[in-house]
């Protein structure tokens, strides 16, 4: 059986404006050319700081962006950009913040008929039925549909936007930063919402976010980014109990613990490379307490650490 997802070389890189005179600039590299692959029914995790391509990426497996580079398969079928509503069936996207997601002008039957009419073309009592499913499946009522997105809290906007990707029947959900706009009590709610559909209707979830403790709960496997590449993959529990890269110890030590003393992780720098001028070999060379002349010379490749577990790097943590 095919993997529900699989990217190959998928890269992105945005164009600068062309200087009026001198010679065009080099484009900004978002997302280095990347390969990975995610089984039916399962959570791959997706974490890194602001600005490491995480949310790019997303864009790119949706189809709200262009990738300049790679394949993206679904279930073995390729997909391209010439059939948007291809992407639409097979995959769809849950936002950061649930209300902003919403069209402010529109009920929330009207946003929940929209997938139904332009993806399945279902006439009004077939869609009127698969509303009724969907909104039982997320605990919502039926008296919702007539009222408009600024009249819920976030918790509910956001269970209105999972049951707007759930009405495409998709195989595939990518959630970007699902909770992290709501309170934390709303979190366990909507994080438990999220367990239980993807056990009913055999969903594949990739969850981007920067709380380790949320991707560590819900993630069978985590994919590590930095500067646009995947620079460690594995089963969560591994990853972050016994990590490889440098860069993912440091994501670890960096996440406040209850009865840990707050104190800095060991590292170099505290900065991302300049996008505008990367620089050569490993991009976190310059934060890495651990790299070398070699590090700063030749970009690592991601290499075998065990029969689970890959990193990109020179001088990997020993265990």
């Amino acid at each position: 059986m095919p993997p529900a997802l699989r990217v190959e070389s998928l890269s992105k890189t945005f164009a600068r404006g062309k200087p009026l005179f001198g010679a065009p600039r080099p484009g900004v590299r978002a997302v280095r050319p990347l390969s990975l692959s995610v089984a039916r029914g399962e959570t791959l995790g997706i974490v890194g700081e602001s600005g490491c391509g995480k949310s790019t990426l997303a864009r790119m497996l949706v189809g709200l962006l262009a990738p300049s580079t790679g394949s993206i398969e679904i279930a073995g079928k390729a997909l391209d950009t010439a059939d948007p509503a291809a992407f639409g069936r097979l995959i769809q996207y849950v936002f950061q913040d649930p209300i902003s997601s919403l069209n402010p002008r529109k009920t929330i039957r009207q946003i929940m008929e929209a997938p139904l009419k332009l993806l399945h073309g279902m006439d009004r009592p077939q869609r009127a039925a698969r509303i009724a499913e969907i909104f039982a499946s997320v605990n919502l009522r039926d008296e919702f549909l007539d009222r408009y997105p600024h009249e819920f809290s976030g918790g509910q906007a956001q269970r209105i936007g999972i049951a707007r990707a759930l009405a495409a029947a998709p195989q595939i959900i990518v959630l970007d930063e699902p909770v992290s706009a709501l309170d934390v009590s709303v979190q366990a709610q909507v994080l438990n919402l999220l367990a239980d559909l993807r056990a009913r209707f055999d969903l594949t979830y990739l969850f981007i976010s920067h709380d380790l403790a949320v991707v560590e709960a819900v993630s069978d496997r985590v994919a590590v980014l930095y500067f646009g590449s995947v620079v460690e993959i594995g089963r969560a529990e591994t990853i972050f109990n016994a990590p490889k890269h440098p860069y993912t110890r440091l994501l670890a030590d960096s996440a406040p613990v209850v009865g840990r003393p707050l104190s800095a992780p060991e590292q170099k720098g505290t900065e991302l490379p300049d996008p505008l001028n990367p620089p050569p070999g490993c991009a976190f060379a310059g934060r890495c307490p651990r790299a070398t002349d070699l590090c700063r010379r030749v970009e690592p490749a991601l290499e075998p650490m065990s029969e689970d577990q890959f990193a990109a790097c020179h001088h990997p943590l020993e265990p």
